[in-house]
């Protein structure tokens, strides 16, 4: 029987084409201690595929924060985001956007998108919380744990 104060995992969906940049993000995780699940797809389509439970994701988690990659193959971020933002059932998930560009136009258009936060590349553990912190008022939870669980 499931109490209503049970600690259960934060569900991160992350879609990140890089394998060095996912690689940098989990080990964020692992630092940070936050307890979490960590769900990883290579780009935009196989995102919107498991945030609809779709192919091989049917029996997916509906993911807690989703972390998009801004320049990935296939299907970028920003199409990505802008895909979610118009699924009544998704739209309410809340986005952060990974960009590794340190110019001053892509940051402001990468403002303009309609995410919850921008955040450069390469993640560390104290960008992570902060992710998570201001993402908290969505309503999880930030419970600390020996390590975040990645499934691929």
């Amino acid at each position: 029987m499931s109490q209503a104060n049970e600690v259960r995992p934060i569900e991160i969906l992350l879609a990140e084409d890089s394998r060095e940049d996912a690689e940098l993000t989990l080990i964020a995780m692992n630092e940070s201690r936050l307890k979490n699940r960590l769900h990883v797809v290579v780009d935009g389509v196989e995102a919107l595929r498991f945030l609809r439970k779709s192919g091989p994701y049917v029996d997916a988690r509906r993911p807690d924060l989703v972390i998009l990659d801004l320049n990935m193959p296939r299907m970028g971020g920003v199409e990505t985001l802008q895909e979610i933002k118009k699924d009544p059932d998704l739209r309410d998930i809340p986005i952060a956007v990974l960009t590794s560009s340190k110019a001053e136009s892509d940051i402001s258009a990468g403002y303009r998108l309609p995410m919850d936060c921008l955040i450069p590349k390469p993640l560390t553990s104290s960008q992570f919380i902060a992710i998570l912190q201001s993402v908290d008022k969505f309503g999880f939870a930030i419970y600390v744990a020996d390590q975040p669980e990645v499934i691929n």
